[in-house]
């Protein structure tokens, strides 16, 4: 089953989808987080563009407005790693995640998703100064 996932703003707008291809009707958020970030991390390790968008920024990167830019430009970069900063930064609230307008509370919870399940995640910038 192919399922939709959007990055939103707060105010509600989008700034990218992903589809991925689940395996399962039940899930758990941990197992949609990691699936959602072996995606793009896979995406970016085929093809090494110059700027790596996706939930987390890797340990060898710098943020700039196209994305992440990594200092060694022919570096792929660790699943692993990536997942565990990305399930770190849900339990420190660096991101919410949205299933059908429902607040995810844990990892551990269960899902039931079908094809029109919103899924949406939504980054929050820390304040500067504050």
């Amino acid at each position: 089953m192919k399922i939709t996932i959007k990055d939103e703003t707060l105010a509600g707008d989008i700034l990218d989808t992903l589809e991925l291809v689940v395996s399962s009707e039940i899930l758990t958020v941990k197992e949609i987080i990691a699936a959602r970030v072996a995606a793009e991390v896979d995406a970016y390790n085929k093809k090494l563009p110059e700027y790596f968008k996706g939930l987390v920024q890797p340990t060898e990167a710098e943020k700039t407005l196209n994305g992440f830019k990594l200092k060694d430009k022919k570096k792929t970069i660790d699943v692993e790693k990536q997942v565990f900063v990305a399930l770190d930064a849900f339990q420190k609230n660096g991101y919410f995640v949205l299933i059908d307008n429902n607040q995810a509370e844990s990892l551990q919870q269960q899902v039931l998703v079908r094809e029109n399940t919103s899924i949406s995640f939504i980054k929050l910038t820390p304040l500067v100064g504050g």
